[in-house]
């Protein structure tokens, strides 16, 4: 500036500050510590904000006693006479206010401190510290750290309220290790979590609550480039300081991966934005409307447009912003069922039946040669053209995709070429098929479930791709979260899909406990197995026939690897026939569709959840269904399965599932292959923590019979078993050491009224041993107990070759109420006595190892137990008493007798 430029009139109330520390507008908590944090790093600079702040930052003005921060009001700063800026938390030019006017300036020296990505119309200055991690205080609190300067413990509470706000409580998946240890350490200082805590735990207000049922209800979906994204928009007379608040809330009670709120207040239109998926930079975005932020959570404020106007420009900017995700090898569904052309339509029908499938490919050694469909295949065998040639009556005219193809490609060729199926070739291989169905399951974002699915009205709510990364973490130990990612590595390396299968996925979701790993493999099974053991402690138990292995572990901990496989059944209730699949076909397989959940632990995915048939809402719903209508046909187990999951987690059997369990609790299979494996099943309803209501729904069904059709479960034995669960009840109050396999006290109850014979035949087709009582019938033992009147070696002597479970059964089932103290007397005065002296102490004294042994073993706990002794020297005195002319004598090898 010349002398002769005349200096822009400074205002009255305008004071001189030439080293200044500001933030962005709608500073937050993060901004507020990051401009503390600076104050220790320049103490002679003033603090303002350049505009206004967020409503719980000037709560914390206005409620406390705060007077660590002398705040300037930017109207009093004279801003050209600043000739130092230092700006934390931003460093975008269009969101300082009035302090952009400094930008250029050549005579002002800018230090910038953030944490935020690039953006276009980033300042730049001569010191600019510049780190992508969860919270720009983490990244001042290191430098303080650096410099030992000293924060007191009002400061650290500051500090570590602005990591805890930008981190989600280091829920945010930008928290880095960083932002951890800088809350460390600020704790350590004295930071009081109390007022954090209060600062960050929000009460809604009425207006809150109407504002977010807005969001909620006026929220719609879109796929953009294969992602899911949720709009919402709102309008309000007010202006309502809480609005990214709200959004957090809906999008976290949602569940949501992608939210893009708008909200028109006042004259301005407001944009929240949150995202939790790579493909979708929140903070791109908002930029483009002249706001900022990072990828997981941005925002900006909107002048001079309508609601409609920025709608529009959001709906381009997703557009053409949001990076393609899906291609042709991502969608497909490998691998391929085909048939030769040779092969006839007969066999054609019998594929498409036994893989319930309505498309074949027809493939021979040169690649693909065309596609037959059902209709022309049952059409040709109505004509009698079964014997035919599939080559015959095979559509010719198709087209490919190769698996790079985008999802606009694809989307062309089946919509415009209104094709039924889209094969995926690459080098004249079919690699897989994308069919309609799942290019609409990609379009709408809602898995289309097949009509057999269709229990009752399901809503067109949302279905989410959720990544569960952070929920195994908490729900499953460090060892095996560990496995799981070693699992990753090596089947990335054969180029395996690999996925965490079964209940355990379930259980995740309805918080129960569960460490019964299963995995399945896109590849093969026992190959991935054996390459894991290499280097890893495990052995390998494999099963060739089912593509299937065991993975054990030194410490006997299990994993089951399977291969991705389809079955089907040649019988109704037959055993499967398993053949190689992909992972859709093998979840379809399953028994209902709260067990078709996967995640995927391949390095690239790891945790992104896999739902095919809506298993999530019906989880949600706590509803029961099939996944097709032949389901209990093809396995009558699963009617038995249906009535244990029912009771184990409340839930309800759907609709048409229920009516398809009362068809086929109508047919006979009583003499089937399935018999056996209900008795099976049966054995896993009795080991339920409360099998009673299970066995009560079996009843109404008429389904015991099919186990056995000596099982019945008549009032009786009902009341038996609640007895027999008392006695259970008793028996783990007396926290003996000897632990009782319940399940098998409740088979006994419910076999009670069985004859001997055929109880002895099931009790051990069931897996419980020979367990009745001893050459003799219940009813003989019942009467010996009855009239018993000896002494307590006696009644030990009685009860001791029973195992411990056919006794609580009959401590249950007995009438007498002597005959009951009996039975507790046997359990807590002399089940446990043991004598004190060994065949060391036998062999000292003389006696040489033999029968005698036993002899004199069985007289000590006779005394014992009837207090003819009390201590050790008490048995010795015995031993020598009654025993001691059968001792050998040391000096000369022969039978002492009277040497006592």
């Amino acid at each position: 500036m010349s002398e002769t430029t005349k200096k822009p009139h400074k205002k009255k109330s305008q004071e001189i500050h030439e080293e200044v520390i500001t933030t962005h507008v709608n500073a937050d908590f993060d901004a507020l510590a990051s401009m503390l944090a600076a104050s220790k790093l320049y103490p002679g600079a003033s603090l303002a904000f350049p505009g206004s702040q967020e409503k719980n930052l000037r709560n914390f003005f206005l409620n406390s006693t705060f007077y660590l921060l002398n705040i300037t009001k930017v109207r009093n700063i004279d801003i050209d006479a600043v000739k130092r800026l230092i700006l934390v938390d931003t460093r975008q030019k269009g969101r300082i206010g009035d302090f952009a006017r400094l930008a250029d300036r050549k005579d002002v020296e800018i230090h910038i401190y953030d944490h935020h990505p690039d953006a276009s119309d980033d300042v730049h200055g001569q010191l600019e510290i510049v780190r992508k991690i969860g919270s720009n205080t983490a990244l001042m609190v290191g430098i303080i750290r650096k410099k030992q300067i000293p924060v007191s413990p009002e400061e650290a509470t500051v500090m570590c309220l602005g990591i805890h706000e930008d981190t989600g409580s280091f829920t945010f998946s930008s928290t880095t290790s960083e932002d951890y240890d800088a809350a460390a350490w600020l704790a350590a200082q004295g930071a009081d979590h109390n007022v954090i805590s209060d600062m960050l735990t929000r009460e809604l207000t009425t207006e809150n609550l109407w504002l977010l049922n807005d969001l909620m209800q006026s929220a719609t979906t879109r796929i953009v480039n294969g992602t899911e994204i949720v709009i919402t928009k709102v309008i309000t007379d007010e202006f309502v300081p809480d609005f990214a608040v709200l959004v957090h809330r809906f999008m976290e009670m949602e569940s949501l991966k992608v939210v893009f709120a708008l909200a028109q207040m006042e004259n301005r239109i407001f944009l929240v934005a949150r995202s939790r998926s790579e493909t979708v930079d929140a903070g791109e975005i908002a930029s483009a409307f002249g706001g900022g932020g990072h990828p997981e959570a941005a925002s900006a404020t909107i002048k001079d447009q309508t609601l409609i106007q920025v709608e529009r420009t959001l709906d381009a900017l997703l557009i053409s912003r949001i990076r393609q995700r899906r291609k042709a090898g991502d969608m497909m569904s490998s691998p391929v069922i085909g048939i030769h052309p040779d092969d006839t339509v007969d066999k054609a029908a019998d594929y498409m039946t036994r893989y319930n499938i309505n498309v074949l490919m027809v493939m021979n050694d040169d690649g693909l040669s065309g596609y037959i469909t059902r209709q022309i295949v049952e059409k040709a065998a109505y004509l009698g053209l079964g014997d035919r040639k599939v080559c015959d009556y095979m559509n010719i005219e198709f087209a490919t995709v190769h698996p790079d193809a985008s999802l606009k490609q694809i989307q062309d060729l089946i919509i415009r070429g209104r094709l039924r199926i889209l094969p995926v070739v690459e080098n004249r291989q079919v690699k897989g098929v994308i069919t309609r169905t799942d290019l609409l399951n990609i379009l709408v974002g809602n898995p289309l479930v097949p009509d057999v699915l269709q229990d009752s009205k399901r809503g067109g709510s949302m279905v989410r791709k959720r990544n569960l990364g952070g929920m195994l973490k908490e729900r499953l130990p460090k060892k095996v979260m560990v496995i799981l990612k070693e699992f990753g590595k090596i089947a990335d390396s054969q180029g395996y899909g690999i996925y965490l299968v079964g209940g355990l996925v379930r259980d995740i979701f309805l918080k129960f406990d569960n460490l019964d790993v299963d995995i399945v493999i896109e590849g093969d099974g026992i190959k991935f197995a054996r390459e894991f053991a290499k280097s890893h402690p495990a052995r390998v138990r494999s099963h060739q026939k089912f593509g299937t292995a065991v993975l054990i572990f030194p410490d006997g901990f299990k994993v089951d690897v399977a291969t991705a496989r389809i079955e089907y059944y040649k019988s109704p209730g037959a055993p499967p026939i398993v053949e190689t699949s992909s992972l859709k076909l093998d979840l379809y397989r399953r028994d209902f569709t709260m067990n078709t959940l996967a995640i995927s632990l391949s390095k690239r995915s790891f945790g992104t959840l896999i739902d095919y048939f809506g298993a999530q809402k019906d989880i949600k719903d706590k509803a029961l269904r099939v996944l097709h209508n032949l389901s209990f046909v093809e396995d009558p187990t699963r009617m038995l399965r249906a009535i244990r999951f029912e009771q184990r987690f409340g839930f309800t059997i759907g609709k048409l599932t229920l009516a398809l369990m009362k068809t086929a609790a109508r047919m006979d299979w009583t003499d089937s292959q399935a018999s056996r494996r209900m008795l099976g099943e049966l054995k896993l309803i009795l080991k339920e923590q409360n099998p009673i209501s299970a066995l009560v729904r079996l009843k109404e069904f008429d389904l015991l019979k099919f186990a056995s059709p000596h099982l019945d479960l008549n009032d009786g034995i009902k009341n038996l078993l609640e007895e027999i669960n008392e006695v259970i009840a008793w028996y783990h109050l007396l926290f003996l050491e000897e632990p009782i396999t319940e399940w098998k006290v409740h088979w006994y109850g419910l076999t009670s009224g069985m004859d001997k014979e055929n109880f002895e035949r099931l009790t051990h087709e069931i897996g419980a041993g020979s367990l009745s009582p001893r050459g003799q019938t219940e009813q003989q033992f019942m009467d010996t107990l009855f009239r018993f009147d000896g002494s307590d070696y006696e009644l030990f002597a009685i009860l001791r070759s029973y195992d411990t479970e056919m006794l609580l059964y009959l401590m249950a089932k007995a009438k007498n109420e002597r005959m009951k103290r009996l039975l507790s007397h046997f359990f807590t005065q002399l089940k446990g006595k043991k004598i004190r002296i060994d065949g060391n102490d036998l062999l000292k004294m003389g006696f040489q190892p033999g029968p005698i042994y036993k002899e004199i073993f069985e007289r000590l706990l006779e005394a014992r137990m009837n207090q003819q002794t009390q201590t050790k020297k008490d048995e010795i005195a015995l031993v020598k008493q009654e025993f001691g002319d059968l001792r050998v004598s040391k000096s000369r090898n022969k039978i002492s007798k009277g040497d006592t």
